[in-house]
């Protein structure tokens, strides 16, 4: 007779969680606090209300008057880290300076060991980060009593410390490494992304604002994109689009089709018609199926804007009393979802000289559960508080009040044109 198996209750991870000895906050892709243990609220005086739906950096924010604490400066790049690579991330013991509970302004010292660990969703990226601490502030405030004028370390002190310090070195001089090879990776990244979206087209409008900004843990390289066309007569052609995924692949397919759309746009009569040449082209390139895009043609002689969208979110004519209608009925499927040519519809809509367009990806308003009516919503309501502000200012306000402008978990394109 076999050893009878022992049924084992249920775990409660929450309980879990909440005991362990160790200080842990639960970081969100976006950097937003979403849990916290005992431990951490004990080693830094706050409350689960002060910290839970923080953005990291807002609730432990830099210390203005004392640079010598680098801890809070390092610990984002160890996070864009985690989410780039998806392998924990350790720093050096090192000094942070943290907001003392109802004391705005002022700050105390800690000393801490920082782990940052990714939780992987089950399509394979970051979609939890664990960073925890572990506070060794007691230990240097008394090796810095021991060190006065007649103090001396025990020995168990003084191996501490040495390991303390080997492992510090270590860690910091691996770190130095990683952040040198991310540099590189990144520069290049960027230099490749600014080539693909040169838009020479683009200098020559001055009430034309473009921001783009990709997603947390990227090299700045995406599938989003943004161009400007100047065309015959008093016209000139805005389109943005996206491309399914991230990384150099989805740029790489990005720069075709981009490509692709500014010639057609050149060559055929309309968005509509550019969009349909498009999505034939998009048959073609491997990856670019489901691609969204929308193009808005300005007849500054008319005053008019023609639009033609194939599955993008709408973009907006904000009016300068703060009203705005959508440019929602000319919206087909995104590029290939047809098996069948199919000619894509077109609309127009008057303008007023002083209006405003807003054309954007769905990086800056889609949010995780939310109904994309409600993203849109969201966005024309931040819109009307800005009506007034000039193309730069209101890009700007905008990433702003949608708590992007230090990136997201999508990425971003943006185009503002005073019209």
């Amino acid at each position: 007779m076999g050893r009878e198996r022992v049924r084992r209750p249920d775990l409660d991870h929450a309980a879990l969680f909440a005991a362990t000895p160790s200080a842990c906050l639960v970081l969100d892709p976006d950097l937003v606090i979403v849990d916290v243990n005992r431990a951490y609220l004990q080693a830094t005086g706050r409350t689960r209300d002060d910290l839970i739906g923080q953005y990291v950096f807002h609730a432990f924010p830099d210390n203005p008057a004392d640079p010598d604490a680098e801890g809070v400066q390092n610990l984002h790049p160890s996070l864009r880290r985690v989410l780039a690579s998806r392998e924990p991330d350790t720093m050096a013991v090192q000094r942070y300076d943290i907001p003392v509970a109802g004391r705005p302004g002022v700050f105390e010292e800690r000393w801490w060991s920082t782990i940052n660990t990714p939780v992987l969703g089950p399509d394979g990226t970051v979609a939890w980060i664990i960073h925890r601490v572990e506070d060794v502030t007691a230990f240097v405030h008394s090796r810095r009593a021991r060190q006065m004028p007649g103090g001396h370390l025990s020995e168990r002190e003084e191996a501490m410390e040495a390991e303390l310090y080997v492992r510090a070195r270590a860690l910091q001089h691996l770190n130095e490494e990683l952040r040198r090879a991310h540099a590189r990776e990144r520069q290049v990244a960027v230099t490749l992304q600014e080539a693909m979206l040169h838009s020479p087209d683009l200098a020559r409008h001055r009430d034309i604002a473009v921001r783009y900004l990709p997603a947390i843990g990227s090299l700045n390289v995406c599938g989003d994109w943004y161009d400007v066309v100047d065309l015959p007569g008093d016209t000139f052609a805005v389109s943005v689009g996206d491309v399914v995924g991230h990384g150099l692949e989805a740029a790489a397919v990005m720069g075709m089709l981009r490509s692709a759309l500014s010639a057609a746009a050149r060559s055929v009569d309309g968005p509509a018609q550019a969009l349909t040449v498009l999505g034939l082209y998009a048959h073609s390139v491997d990856k670019a199926l489901a691609t969204t895009a929308v193009q808005v043609l300005m007849d500054t002689a008319g005053r008019q804007v023609i639009y033609s969208s194939a599955g993008h979110p709408p973009p907006v004519l904000l009016h300068a009393d703060g009203t705005h209608q959508l440019l929602d009925r000319a919206t087909d499927p995104p590029l290939g979802a047809r098996p069948e040519h199919v000619p894509r519809p077109q609309a127009h809509l008057p303008y007023t000289p002083g209006d405003t367009l807003v054309l954007y990806t769905d990086g800056l308003i889609e949010r995780r559960d939310e109904d994309i009516d409600a993203s849109v919503a969201r966005l024309a309501d931040a819109l009307s508080h800005c009506s007034k502000l000039s193309p730069e200012r209101l890009a700007d306000a905008l990433l702003a009040r949608l708590g992007v402008s230090a990136g997201a978990r999508d990425d971003i394109a943006l185009v503002i044109v005073r019209l």
